[in-house]
């Protein structure tokens, strides 16, 4: 991630320097990175939020747009300077440097509390992604008001000492690249004029392809990671012995070492009483690190799939340390999907859970399918008389309470030897514990003196019984868990759903539920979707507030379709698959998109209102080619910064910021080229109205001040 900061504020740069041609401009403007970095930083240290991953993925996402409101200033005030320079009658440079900030200030502004009010959702989301996703909105919307504060008081005074006495002010002409690429936006838009209708439907037509396509995406929690290590779990009968198992892992980790990509790999086998996660002998876990290779990371697991396949009797997981963390908090299974089982019986969830395991294997895309291991072991089963015990005057719970002394021993005193305490345990040896006949024998008091053997008191018979009872919402419960491989999560869990609901049935007062990163999934996005609506609302009344006019505040939120355009193809470039951090990336965007249509149609409006342009078609091409430079250079700066977290798919601690990179990149390129044809046509289509009621509403205030200042004397000579 410091790469990708490096890297794109490097573009940034550059781009800058191409389109000004000016080292003082892009010095100017290039102030806005290190100083809005720094008030990060130090809000970051104030509120004790720790520099991690995501927080520099916040910065690095933002790294280009922290120039943008710096280059909207810096270009308008070069601009205005060079037409003062021109001029029979200059005014003073300071005048001039305040009335251009002024003239973008508002626009600014609101575009930046756009940018924030959309990045809402993304701080209601709970559990693991508000945890990851979290600290980049923190990081992003603080870098970017920090580069607003910045835009509105160092880049002035900068503007103020290093631009007015420029050589280059003397000349009225831009830059060979900027004359071209205006000439250019003239001719695009005379044909835009000419075909209006054509233009627009156009542009609706593939934006409504666009979301068309989407119902055909896959969909999956968060992107695979690349941790470079993997976590095999191996699942031996329950009740083997800590040889067997040994040896049964030692083979395993032989067959995994075979693979090419495997480094070296390290096993443990069960896990202690008083672990968190304890497991029986039965279970063994192998760690591997890998090389880097070729291959992709589904071929390096299907590849080991294949070799531990190769042992009878024994079923496996796979997957990678933080994720098999990160399934293990979702649903208490180390795996992607878990299907649980929930009912009375457990001889019943056990044919149940064997049913819904044979309709797994018939899904496509289903890997390291295995059940809970539930089976019966041989028990030694006490059940009380009460009636014999009440008979000797001891109470049932007195009763168990001796067998439970004698089975699992009670710790009646404490040894102290140096600085350490060992408890003393009293319970039966090993040997008797085994034995029904002793535990028959085990004494028990009565109330008048007498001491009974446990067997005049209860039952004590071997019998079998499940090797553990798990419970989950106060229901006994069983799962099958699964991996997905070579598709999408949610696809084959939909697929899954469909297949057990055709093929189990269940009976009365049983149900069955699907956990993992499915339903962790579905619950993100749908909370998303529902607040962004809120944000899309709170955009429409900031908007207002601004313009005050319905008309422009649709007119400037048509742009988040036109970017979804781009988005939606990049997509499906990386793959067709949308996560939780392609929805983030669309948050973003959303905020980004709607920046430039506020700096055009202010634009508009300042010539109508400041300069007494009429509304013609010569003024919206006009105001059109006087923002083109700078929303050009927000858009390059913003996107090509991106540029190297997209070339960075798959890279360990950067498979998240890719789809989001990804996304934002794509959306801006669209929303950039289709702004400059499409809201000049809808503005010039739509924008009559809104602008005659906008202007005549804001020179109210200026015909009420003249109608209350006395008109002065005027005396005539002759």
């Amino acid at each position: 991630v410091e790469e990708a900061l490096r890297d794109g504020a490097i573009l940034v740069a550059i781009i800058l320097f191409i389109f000004l041609l000016n080292f003082r401009t892009t010095f100017i403007t290039l102030t806005a990175i290190p100083l809005s970095m720094l008030v990060t930083v130090l809000v970051f240290r104030y509120f004790h939020i720790s520099i991690n991953t995501m927080t520099l993925g916040g910065l690095a996402v933002a790294i280009g747009e922290l120039v943008d409101d710096a280059i909207v200033d810096v270009e308008n005030v070069f601009r205005r300077l060079r037409e003062n320079r021109h001029v029979d009658n200059p005014r003073p440079a300071l005048e001039v440097i305040y009335r251009a900030s002024s003239e973008v200030r508002n626009s600014i502004v609101f575009a930046t509390i756009i940018v924030v009010l959309v990045f809402i959702p993304l701080f209601a989301l709970s559990g693991i992604e508000g945890q990851i996703f979290a600290p980049l909105g923190i990081a992003y919307i603080t870098s970017i008001i920090a580069s607003l504060v910045v835009s509105l008081t160092v880049t002035p005074a900068l503007c103020s000492y290093l631009l007015p006495n420029m050589k280059r002010m003397k000349h009225a002409k831009d830059s060979w690249l900027v004359r071209g690429i205006k000439t250019l936006e003239a001719k695009v838009l005379a044909v835009g004029f000419r075909h209006l209708a054509l233009v627009l439907t156009a542009a609706a037509m593939v934006f409504l392809a666009a979301i068309a396509t989407v119902p055909f995406f896959g969909r999956e929690f968060l992107p695979p990671f690349n941790e470079g290590s993997l976590t095999i779990n191996l699942f031996l009968p329950v009740g083997s012995s800590l040889a067997e198992s040994n040896r049964i892992a030692r083979l395993a980790e032989k067959l995994v070492l075979q693979v090419p990509e495997v480094k070296q790999a390290g096993r443990r086998t069960g896990r202690a009483e008083l672990d968190e996660h304890a497991e029986g002998v039965h279970y063994n876990e192998i760690d591997t690190e890998l090389r880097p290779s070729e291959r992709s990371r589904e071929e390096i697991l299907n590849d080991i799939r294949a070799k531990l396949e190769t042992i009878p009797g024994v079923a496996h997981s796979i997957g990678q340390p933080i994720s098999h963390r990160i399934d293990h908090v979702l649903s208490g299974v180390r795996a992607q999907v878990a299907v649980k089982v929930f009912g009375p019986d457990l001889s019943v969830l056990r044919s149940k859970a064997a049913e819904v395991e044979a309709a797994m294997r018939t899904v496509r895309g289903m890997a390291d399918i295995n059940t809970e291991p539930q089976v019966l072991i041989p028990q030694v089963h006490v059940r009380i008389d009460r009636e014999q015990a009440q008979r000797y005057g001891v109470m049932a719970g007195e009763v168990a309470e001796y067998a439970e002394l004698a089975m699992q021993g009670k710790t009646v005193s404490q040894v102290l030897e140096g600085n350490r305490t060992f408890d003393v345990v009293l319970r039966l040896t090993d040997q008797a514990r085994n034995d029904v006949e002793a535990i028959r024998q085990i004494p028990v008091d009565t109330s008048s003196g007498v001491v009974v053997p446990l067997g005049q008191l209860a039952q004590v018979q071997e019998a079998k019984g499940p090797n553990q009872i798990n419970r989950e919402d106060v229901q006994r419960r069983i799962y099958v868990a699964a991996n997905v491989s070579g598709r999408d999560l949610v696809g084959a869990v939909e697929e899954l759903q469909r297949v057990v609901t055709e093929k189990v049935e269940l009976p009365s007062g049983y149900y069955i539920t699907y956990g993992g990163q499915f339903e962790s999934q579905a619950a993100a996005s749908r909370l998303i979707a529902f607040l962004s609506m809120f944000s899309i609302v709170g955009m429409f009344v900031v908007l207002y507030a601004h313009f005050k006019s319905a008309m422009f505040a649709v007119q400037i939120m048509l742009n988040i379709p036109m970017a979804l355009i781009g988005s939606i193809a990049g997509i499906w470039l990386m793959g067709g698959t949308m996560s939780i951090a392609t929805l983030v990336g669309l948050i973003t965007l959303a905020g980004i998109a709607a920046r430039n249509g506020i700096m055009m149609i202010s634009h508009y409006l300042h010539l109508m209102k400041e300069e007494g342009e009429k509304f013609t078609q010569q003024m919206i091409v006009r105001g059109t080619q006087e923002r083109l430079v700078p929303v050009l250079m927000t858009a390059l700066t913003a996107g090509l910064a991106l540029v190297p977290l997209i070339l960075a798919a798959g890279e360990p601690g950067r498979e998240i910021l890719h789809p989001v990179a990804v996304v934002i990149f794509s959306g801006i390129f669209t929303s950039t080229l289709l702004d400059f044809l499409v809201t000049p046509l809808i503005f010039w289509r739509f924008g009559r109205a809104s602008a005659e009621r906008h202007l005549a509403s804001s020179r109210l205030p200026d015909d009420a001040q003249l109608s209350a200042t006395p008109p002065r004397e005027v005396v005539l000579h002759a």
